[in-house]
């Protein structure tokens, strides 16, 4: 029996831990699904945000390129640098010169000034200038007479254009042809004589002498002559500065021999750094290689050694996982037998409370029914209360009114004022206190009222926590 509860308790181990790979698998896929969405989305962002980068640079070298080029072409016009004067015609015929559009940077601002053309008149700005000039206009302006047009029969409008045409068409024939027979007609003898006025004689064409080969030949040498001296003589001119600055040039040309040596021992110097780096080089590599056998070494027997541990660890975690479910089960066996004890012990309780629930509620029930007929008595006696008050009062009010028409008859109009005065007192005073008593009596209802809310709240919520506690 006890082979087969192990037996058994292992395999539902077993299940365990296979239930669990596959929920730590699960996790895994899914953290590597969610890193690789994060990853496209972050990619994708950044690709878009070089995209865009890249296309405002292109933008901009391209405005750059195309800026650069007109200053070339612009540069390129004029490339002597020569002043040229303003073409008028070129700047009123092509509509981007500085006539049509001027720049602001050239210091031509076009909106300033503007207000000085605005149309300032006092009959388009007030009403009294429009109605005079509304009168000085004709009456045709503000009453149009329309004409109504005769509609006579004849010929379209086709017909009269080509009639028009057939017209203009002969006309232009009839001149040609005048002008055919005003060529071919013979001019008419002239009736008397004319005189025929010649042109005035040319000028005759200027010419230069010719130089003879001698003077040709005489001016090339003087040529080459002056070539000669002049560039004597800016010889001798560099031999005079060499020999004022003899001295800067002897400096030097030691300083350029002490630059030489100083290369030469930096080379040396070069040469034996070089040569200890390529020893250091060579002792750091056998340390490195003898560094890489120990480690190995070492990794090895520690990771037979973990190895063993982990073994071992997981042998101890089955121990202690098997005694883990052994306590699991003894502790269910002890909760279920205190739970059974538990809910008997509820169900007393809850008995015990409802009886007493019960109680409080039969008392309730009788408390609020008392005060009910209470409140019945109550209103009751007012109404009957109100009844004959209001009985004694129509009596009073009778015998009053009696005595006031027999005293009217007789008071003179002083007295009247001092009864009018005595009245007003004799009824504002008792009116505010009897206010003030129903106000001090609200008060105290209110109060008593309060308290009984708060004891009746306080009972129900003690009553529910009581029911709360014995349900769990």
């Amino acid at each position: 029996a006890v082979v087969s509860t192990q037996s058994t308790g292992e395999k539902e181990i077993e299940k365990l831990q296979q239930v669990r790979l596959q929920v730590l698998k699960q996790i895994f896929e899914k953290r590597e699904e969610d890193n690789t969405n994060t990853n496209t989305e972050r990619l994708n962002s950044i690709w878009s945000k070089k995209q865009v980068s890249k296309e405002n640079n292109f933008k901009k070298k391209r405005s750059e390129h195309v800026k650069a080029l007109r200053k070339l072409a612009s540069a390129r016009e004029n490339v002597e640098g020569k002043l040229s004067k303003r073409d008028v015609v070129n700047d009123y015929s092509s509509f981007a010169s500085q006539v049509y559009a001027p720049q602001t940077r050239v210091g031509v601002f076009l909106d300033r000034g503007s207000e000085l053309y605005n149309v300032k008149n006092r009959y388009l700005n007030t009403y009294e200038g429009l109605l005079e000039l509304e009168a000085s206009l004709p009456d045709y302006v503000t009453q149009p007479r329309i004409k109504i047009p005769n509609l006579r029969s004849g010929k379209g409008g086709a017909q009269k254009r080509f009639e028009k045409r057939l017209k203009e068409l002969d006309d232009t024939a009839e001149l040609i042809k005048n002008d055919k027979e005003k060529q071919f007609q013979v001019p008419a003898p002239p009736r008397f004589l004319q005189k025929v006025i010649r042109p005035p004689p040319r000028p005759p064409t200027p010419s230069v002498e010719m130089p003879s080969e001698d003077e040709e030949k005489r001016e090339l040498a003087i040529i080459f002559l002056q070539q000669l001296l002049r560039g004597r003589a800016v010889q001798n001119m560099m031999q005079e500065g060499k020999e004022k600055r003899m001295e800067l040039i002897d400096e030097l040309r030691s300083t350029e021999a002490l630059q030489s040596e100083e290369e030469k021992a930096n080379k040396e110097l070069k040469k034996r750094a070089r040569a200890v780096q390529r020893k250091q080089r060579m002792m750091q590599h056998k340390e490195d290689l003898a560094n890489e056998m120990l480690e190995g070494m070492g990794g090895r027997n520690v990771g037979q050694m973990a190895d063993f541990l982990s073994k071992e660890l997981v042998r101890l975690q089955e121990e202690q996982r098997i005694h883990a479910f052994a306590l699991l089960a003894e502790r269910k066996r002890r909760m279920r037998e205190a739970e059974e004890s538990g809910k008997r012990q509820v169900e007393e309780r809850r008995r015990l409370e409802e009886d007493e629930i019960w109680r409080q509620m039969c008392n309730c029930h009788q408390g609020s029914m008392e005060t009910y007929l209470e409140d019945i008595i109550a209103s009751s006696v007012n109404r009957t209360a109100d009844e004959q008050a209001r009985q004694e009062i129509q009596t009073k009010a009778e015998t009053i009114n009696e005595i006031a028409y027999q005293m009217e008859s007789k008071r003179d109009r002083l007295q009247s004022e001092n009864m009018v005065a005595e009245l007003v007192f004799s009824f504002l005073l008792p009116e505010v206190e009897k206010e003030t008593l129903r106000e001090n009596v609200k008060r105290e209802q209110r109060r008593h009222i309060l308290a009984a809310h708060s004891v009746i709240h306080g009972q129900t919520a003690e009553v529910e926590k009581e029911g709360e506690s014995s349900d769990k």
